[in-house]
């Protein structure tokens, strides 16, 4: 399969889609094939093989309907068209769409992972800071997605002019499967992103780790405000379900590994190693809290990088369901 066919695939969901569809009263949730997505790629897993994690605490007659998404800003726009009901999703998407909707479409109802992201550049390369990457090309997985805001952050704190267009170094949108072939091809001289991504361009392209995010968060489960007003009860029992699962987890992380490969797998059509899921695995960090402080930087980080005009007001983006 190649590599657009790929990208299709894992966008299909955009066209309305779903990757896992039932026939009852559903709820959607999104994720992407991303490592950083263990929650949403073990329980879409255990859907697929008629043993639903989420199904068989949140009720008998409910079902959940799965899609699969690329990066963040088109998870979140489908959360704001009602396309999906949650997603998990990095930080900075949800943090945008609650600045841009005055705090009125979106809410995060629990934390996910931490670490897992990475800034990697070709083995023979001399670059170290920031102003080595003057006139450099760098991807990122998306527009305004997560790693594409901590890498401007990163280069315009270190004296760098960037802008979402262009500026002293280029940061250029690239869908994560694109990324490893354009990274072998030397037209990109570094790539931002998460895993499995970053453990696949260690191993497939030589890349070397230059920068890594392991204590900040990067996927955190977020709803829409609608879904968790009329919907209370069944928010409350998927987050409590989350939490569960997030504990199962680590508690069998050999399982659970074996599950992560097989969707992802199986969602990209691509032959994953398991020597590739417990590399990338030990940059993970499984953690269902979230602070307020954190997306506090998350937002300074945003106005840095030229993707907010004003500090939000962050007083309604954790919903606490009890």
């Amino acid at each position: 399969m190649t590599m657009h066919a790929r990208t299709f695939l894992l966008g299909i969901s955009l066209l309305g889609v779903p990757v896992h569809s039932t026939m009852a009263e559903t709820i959607r949730v999104g994720h992407f094939p991303n490592v950083t997505h263990v929650q949403g790629l073990v329980a879409h897993h255990l859907s697929r093989m008629g043993q639903g994690w989420f199904e068989e605490r949140l009720g008998k007659d409910v079902k959940i309907e799965w899609y699969v998404y690329n990066a963040g800003p088109s998870a979140i726009e489908a959360v704001l068209a009602g396309s999906i009901d949650m997603t998990y999703v990095g930080p900075n998407p949800a943090l945008n769409a609650y600045t841009k909707s005055n705090g009125a479409e979106i809410r995060i109802l629990a934390g996910a992972a931490a670490g897992g992201a990475a800034l990697v550049v070709q083995s023979d390369s001399n670059l170290k800071q920031p102003t080595d990457f003057r006139g450099k090309t760098i991807a990122t997985p998306q527009l305004g997605n997560t790693q594409d805001i901590a890498c401007r952050t990163w280069l315009a704190n270190g004296g760098l002019k960037i802008t979402q267009t262009g500026g002293e170094a280029f940061v250029v949108p690239t869908p994560n499967p694109d990324q490893i072939a354009l990274f072998q091809q030397r037209r990109l001289d570094a790539v931002w992103t998460v895993e499995p991504w970053v453990s696949r361009l260690e191993r497939e392209a030589g890349a070397k780790v230059l920068l890594e995010q392991s204590q900040d968060s990067v996927t955190v489960l977020v709803s829409g405000v609608k879904f968790v007003k009329s919907q209370s009860e069944f928010a409350r029992k998927f987050i409590q379900a989350h939490r569960e699962l997030t504990a199962w987890i680590l508690s069998h992380p050999e399982e659970a590994k074996k599950m992560v490969l097989e969707e992802l797998a199986t969602e990209t059509q691509v032959k994953v190693s398991p020597e590739l899921i417990a590399q990338a695995w030990k940059r993970i960090m499984l953690r269902p809290e979230v602070s307020i402080e954190e997306f506090q930087q998350f937002a300074s980080n945003a106005q840095r990088a030229g993707f907010m005009r004003t500090a939000p007001d962050l007083a309604r983006l954790i919903e606490r369901v009890e």
